[in-house]
């Protein structure tokens, strides 16, 4: 019977040992409760054409609280510029988001009526620096991700 309670009381302090309920805590570790900070990603748009014209461009700089806020209004979370873009003279954007993965998005497209103009459209987007997605296209680009 001894024997019995001294496996016993090994197989608790291993088990205790194992899921982390005897270890103290440390002064630099957060309140239990207390969320670490969200992460937060440095996102930077830019938009170019192959020849001088009027875009309008839809990004995305704020992460939408839930993806049912952002699909009741993607277009409150997605707003629009209109600049003129060319060689030399890019449409650019920093914003700051804490899941790009999800919400970075940048879509330009050529103002006016149909036909839209032909301008051969760029888009780039970097997060941290990085170059994560470019895309060309002679009427529109769409930068993003994700797949929408």
């Amino acid at each position: 019977m001894r024997s019995t309670s001294k496996i016993s009381a090994v197989a608790l302090a291993v088990l205790c040992a194992a899921t982390g309920f005897a270890s103290p805590a440390r002064a630099d570790d957060p309140p239990p409760g207390d969320p670490p900070p969200p992460q937060v990603f440095n996102v930077r748009y830019t938009v170019t054409a192959d020849k001088p014209v009027i875009a309008e461009i839809y990004y995305r700089d704020t992460d939408p609280p839930t993806f049912s806020d952002y699909s009741h209004d993607p277009f409150v979370f997605s707003p629009n510029a209109e600049a003129t873009v060319g060689p030399g003279k890019p449409w650019v954007l920093e914003a700051t988001l804490t899941d790009p993965m999800q919400w970075g998005m940048v879509l330009v497209q050529a103002t006016g009526s149909l036909p839209k103009a032909s301008a051969g459209f760029n888009c780039t987007m970097a997060i941290n620096g990085t170059v994560v997605k470019t895309n060309s296209g002679p009427k529109g680009a769409l930068c993003s991700l994700r797949n929408w």
